[in-house]
């Protein structure tokens, strides 16, 4: 076959047209009044965005009725969010993948035909054993997101490689790992140790609480705000948090850390720090008491736009209401390339204000100790993503997806095959879209498994179609909480059409690749099982119960004076980090203003929004009715200058000249004049998902311009500029 061609899925695989109107009825409520029929419950884990609530599926009569939250569980109280109560728009959506397909060939032109199991299987079996002998195992790379990404991990691992790659790693929160990580050696973690509920004040800066619907997070925000909780927030826009705050601190972009500086000075110089928790627990204030003495309120306003006297009353407040007070850690937080150190400079703050393991501040969280299933020890690969960084990003721990991205092309590639499970790289990854291209046309198999035709099936030679998560098992849940919890996910429905769940398709794959010894189950309900019983629980209980909560083996806070000794090299907060230093970075956080933004321009900000998870639900019909497109924040004063009119539509284009689809214009005083702001997930380009393609703006599609983190390889994103056509828009 000639060099792989971007391929889009017809409509003619997998069902006849539908128009959009027929999408949307196709879920309408039955006639008779819900809930009348015989209704049947099964236990479930959300699988519409990280937050994995435990819930339950409702079915009315054996069709699909609801998904509801478990009230035993602490991600979410037993209250799921719009999109945990829109999951079932997956398991309806008639776009859905739904056989095996095949990259074919005929009379030179490529197209993809549906074929069995067993052929697309085979063919991918086959592919990778050729590869294994011809290149060696390592020239895999796996590109995964989601829970079930463990299956394909488990794998990969099986076969021989070590590179791994999830797009959010360098995209969204592996900054802020890295970061507290070196200043308290340990990480947030995916569920967020932040106590809110306790909280007597919170700083949000850069954190969309509210809009991003992280569950748990959410709720706690609310009821800190009920109990009328000092609530700062530093964003250039009026987000849904500033509206609830006391201080809405319209930052110029880009500039944060300067503020976050000001307010360490503000604490040092006028003694309001927590001096007996950094005198017992933290290594290194001198030299920050140093590092900080020029970084006045005065200096930090000719940066910042933000008056001296705000910083200083806003750095009194938290210090009034420490240790109470919980400077937010954040969650996307790769913005302009030094962000590891601006997250350092959250660390370092919410260390001066003794917050870190403290009542209102970043409680412990602990996990059930729940062994794996025996297995051989995997086969060490000669290479792994590590090497594929070729000794860049010294604190890396895991692939970052760009760089293996940029090895697998040219006649040198480091990888010639490419397993991509529910990550769709061309509209999560931003300034690799030529680079996508190359790699395509140049691996020598790439296989993508995912529930929906996103884009970047259009680069496989095979794909394929999982079930959705209400019709499979996956691993369990066990995130370290405040209370060490396990959810366990049951199918509720057979798997529809020809689909099947990823622990079957790795399992069949790893038979066909000699891999036994590994995929020693039948079913997956055995690992589970096995795993159940070593903790004293088993399959049988947790498909009646779905949750099951264990005792905590330590406390969740650091009582007063007590001996505690933090999981760094010296065993304190490391206020001045010596491990950034022996590898040539700054052992502080040092600020470095933000370039100009070019005349006619706007920086573009973009964001979540409450009713869909990134670009994965766009296209789920019951979604799509709540959000079916997104628009541009546009401030009036700019508006005024285009002569844009609310409502209407405009293109975006960026510093590069990359024109963006149409998008619907909200003119707003909650925007600064020298920014615009953009819902992220719209903007697709592929005609088999029939509500969304070519609906709204892709912001990813506009973000060509990147900034690396050195220190851990993170994807700065935000310094990209647009401007408005307005000609045929």
């Amino acid at each position: 076959m000639k060099r792989r061609e971007f391929l889009k899925i017809s409509t003619a695989l997998g069902g006849a047209a539908v128009l959009p109107s027929a999408l949307l009825s196709g879920c309408a409520a039955p006639p008779s009044p819900p809930g009348s029929g015989k209704v049947t419950t099964t236990p479930t884990i959300c699988e519409m965005c990280f937050w994995k609530c435990a819930g339950f599926v409702h079915k009315e009569d054996g069709e699909p009725w609801k998904v509801v939250g478990n009230p035993e569980d602490l991600h979410s109280h037993g209250r799921l969010c719009t999109r945990g109560t829109g999951g079932l728009g997956a398991f309806l959506d008639p776009d859905r993948l739904k056989r095996p397909l095949l990259r074919v060939e005929h009379k030179g032109k490529q197209s993809f035909r549906e074929v069995s199991w067993d052929e697309a299987l085979d063919y991918t079996a086959e592919r990778l054993k050729r590869i294994a002998i011809e290149y060696g195992p390592e020239s895999l790379a796996l590109f995964s997101q989601c829970v079930g990404a463990q299956h394909f991990r488990h794998l990969a691992r099986a076969y021989g490689s070590g590179s791994f790659a999830q797009p959010d790693y360098a995209q969204c929160r592996a900054a802020r790992e890295v970061g507290f990580f070196l200043t308290y050696g340990e990480t947030i973690g995916g569920q967020e140790r932040t106590d809110m509920a306790n909280s007597r004040c919170i700083v949000l800066i850069g954190t969309h609480i509210g809009e991003n619907l992280h569950n748990e997070q959410v709720r706690t925000f609310t009821e800190a705000v009920g109990k009328g909780a000092t609530i700062i927030t530093v964003d250039p826009r009026f987000s849904v948090a500033a509206s609830k705050s006391k201080y809405w601190l319209a930052i110029r972009p880009g500039t944060d850390l300067a503020l976050l500086l000001a307010w360490m000075h503000v604490l040092v110089t006028e003694g309001l720090y927590d001096k007996d928790y950094v005198a017992r627990y933290a290594l290194g204030f001198e030299e920050l008491a140093k590092h900080v003495a020029g970084h006045t309120p005065e200096w930090a306003y000719l940066e910042t736009g933000i008056e001296p006297e705000i910083i200083r009353r806003t750095a009194r407040e938290m210090a009034a209401q420490a240790p109470a007070t919980l400077v937010h850690p954040g969650r996307h937080v790769a913005w302009y390339g030094d962000d590891t150190q601006r997250v350092r400079a959250v660390a370092i703050l919410n260390a001066l204000l003794g917050s870190w393991g403290r009542k209102g501040g970043l409680y412990i969280p602990e996990q059930v100790e729940l062994p794996e299933y025996p297995l051989p020890a995997y086969p060490e690969p000669k290479t792994t993503w590590q090497d594929a960084h070729g000794g860049k990003y010294p604190f890396a721990y895991s692939g970052v997806t760009n760089e293996l991205i940029g090895q697998s092309s040219g006649p040198d590639a480091r990888y010639k095959a490419w397993l991509v499970y529910e990550a769709n790289l061309p509209v999560s990854v931003p300034a690799v879209t030529e680079q996508i291209r190359r790699a395509a046309a140049d691996l020598e198999l790439c296989v993508v498994v995912d529930t929906m035709p996103m884009e970047v099936t259009g680069y496989a030679d095979v794909v394929l179609p999982e079930c959705t998560y209400v019709e499979r098992h996956d691993p369990l849940r066990n995130d370290p909480q405040r209370r060490p919890s396990l959810a366990l996910r049951v199918p509720a429905f057979e798997p529809q059409y020809d689909t099947r769940p990823g622990w079957w398709i790795a399992r069949e794959l790893g038979l066909r690749l000699g891999l036994e010894k590994w995929f020693p189950w039948k079913e997956y309900r055995e690992v589970l099982d096995w795993q159940l019983q070593q903790v004293g629980s088993s399959l049988a209980e947790m498909e009646r119960i779905g949750l099951k909560g264990f005792p905590r083996r330590n406390a969740e806070y650091i009582a007063p004076g007590e001996d505690y000794s933090f999981p760094t090299p010296s065993g304190k907060i490391e206020l001045y980090s010596r491990q950034l230093e022996e590898e040539g970075f700054d052992p502080m956080p040092r600020y470095t203003p933000p370039e100009d933004t070019p005349a006619g321009f706007y920086r573009l900000i973009y964001g979540r929004m409450p009713a869909h998870s990134f670009g994965r639900t766009t296209n789920n019909p019951l979604l799509f009715q709540v959000m079916p497109e997104n628009c541009v924040w546009v401030n009036s004063l700019t508006a005024s200058d285009w002569k844009l009119a609310n409502g209407t539509y405009v293109r975006l284009k960026n510093q590069d000249g990359v024109v963006s689809n149409r998008v619907r214009l909200r003119v707003t005083e909650r925007i600064g004049p020298d920014a615009v702001y953009l819902v992220h997930g719209f903007g697709h380009r592929t005609p088999r998902l029939r509500l969304t393609d070519e609906v709204g703006a892709s912001d990813t599609e506009l973000i060509t311009h990147i900034r690396i983190d050195p220190i851990m390889g993170g994807t700065g994103m935000r310094s990209n500029f647009v401007t408005f056509v307005t000609e045929e828009a």
